[in-house]
């Protein structure tokens, strides 16, 4: 029964694992967090992520490197190779993704109205240039890592730690990698960016000229993407996602 039951979590974190690659949370070439790490945000034992982590590998989706600066890294993939994963996955926990994106997405239209009644010139003046470094930045991972910085600075003018600190638990309970959000295929990658170049530009001028309204606005539509991306990985994995978020 404990061997069952232990296969079962397994499963549960190998298919956790396999949709955070497909979706983008972890980019091909990326390195995921350690054992340790991992199993903490998992809410698992490290032997359950470590035979998560030795199957994948098996399966060709990540490899292990040796020696200084190794670790697990994600492969470059096929699309849709772990479809079928993906599909379960998501499937089964949609309607609290629903439930949790939306929760989300209202409490990063209050941080960005805060910020945008709160911000000081100094922050203003390192705001735009997280954007300008966002702009700047070389496809894939180092646009995903400028964007989370960039909205760390959003959150940080807000200066509400008990608002920070709900949107954090929250973004856990969809994304692994959060605070990094979902970054799709590498096939609409370049879309992706521009798409959130131009909300990131909007976002910044409305939170640095103190218009509160629009802020919010803006910062709720801009996370719909990592919605938008969950659901495009559901069509891929054959399941169609129903019910509004």
């Amino acid at each position: 029964m404990t061997d069952r039951a232990t296969e079962t979590r397994v499963d549960e974190v190998e298919d956790r694992l396999v949709t955070a690659v497909a979706v983008g949370e972890y980019l091909p070439g990326s390195r995921l967090p350690p054992e340790r790490e991992l199993a903490g945000l998992l809410g698992v034992a490290r032997v359950t992520v470590r035979g998560a982590l030795a199957r994948l590998v098996d399966r060709g989706l990540l490899e292990t490197r040796r020696g200084r600066g190794g670790g697990t890294f994600v492969r470059d993939q096929e699309a849709g190779a772990a479809s079928d994963s993906v599909g379960r996955t998501l499937l089964a926990r949609w309607a609290g993704i629903q439930d949790t994106a939306d929760a989300i997405a209202l409490l990063h239209g209050a941080l960005a109205a805060a910020a945008a009644e709160r911000i000081t010139m100094d922050q203003a003046a390192g705001l735009r240039e997280r954007l300008e470094a966002f702009r700047t930045a070389t496809s894939g991972l180092a646009k995903q890592q400028a964007d989370a910085v960039l909205h760390r600075s959003i959150i940080d003018a807000a200066q509400n730690d008990v608002l920070r600190s709900t949107l954090a638990s929250l973004e856990s309970q969809i994304s692994i990698a959060a605070p990094a959000h979902l970054w799709g295929t590498v096939d609409g990658m370049a879309a992706m960016e521009a798409r959130a170049l131009r909300d990131h530009e909007e976002l910044v001028a409305a939170v640095c000229a103190g218009r509160v309204a629009e802020a919010g606005r803006i910062a709720r539509q801009h996370v719909g993407i990592d919605v938008e991306l969950l659901e495009r990985a559901m069509l891929r994995a054959g399941q169609v996602p129903t019910g509004p978020v």
